[in-house]
């Protein structure tokens, strides 16, 4: 029988969050569509109505940690899933910087749209 090989050291740091943002997504993952395709159908949806939930601090936090979360547990994922497929040495860490380079500007560019939405900038 094949062994379980993977690059999360049970116990871990990245292996801890990368649960945890499992969890927090999940939940937000429903709050979303709950409010945006239940209580809000799709064709309702404008970009005034967006600014004015974002203009809720609530709402605009929970993106913010959605969008914070989002981005951390998908690049944790691609980048154990590629130590699980054998990277190392220093593709590995050019790897690792172009994903954290990549996840910074993502997020950064996630909070300058909700700023905007929100009416700060």
């Amino acid at each position: 029988m094949a062994e379980r090989y993977s690059s999360f050291a049970p116990g871990g740091t990245a292996w801890l969050l990368q649960r945890i943002t499992a969890a927090f997504l999940i939940i937000v993952l429903a709050f979303h569509f709950f409010l945006l395709h239940f209580v809000t159908h799709a064709w309702e949806i404008t970009f005034d109505g967006t600014a004015a939930r974002m203009e809720n601090l609530g709402y605009f936090i929970t993106m913010i940690l959605f969008l914070i979360t989002a981005t951390f547990h998908g690049v944790n994922g691609v980048y154990n899933a590629l130590i699980n497929q054998g990277l190392s040495g220093t593709p590995k860490k050019i790897v690792l910087a172009i994903l954290v380079i990549a996840g910074g500007a993502l997020i950064a560019q996630g909070i300058w749209v909700a700023l905007v939405w929100r009416g700060v900038m």
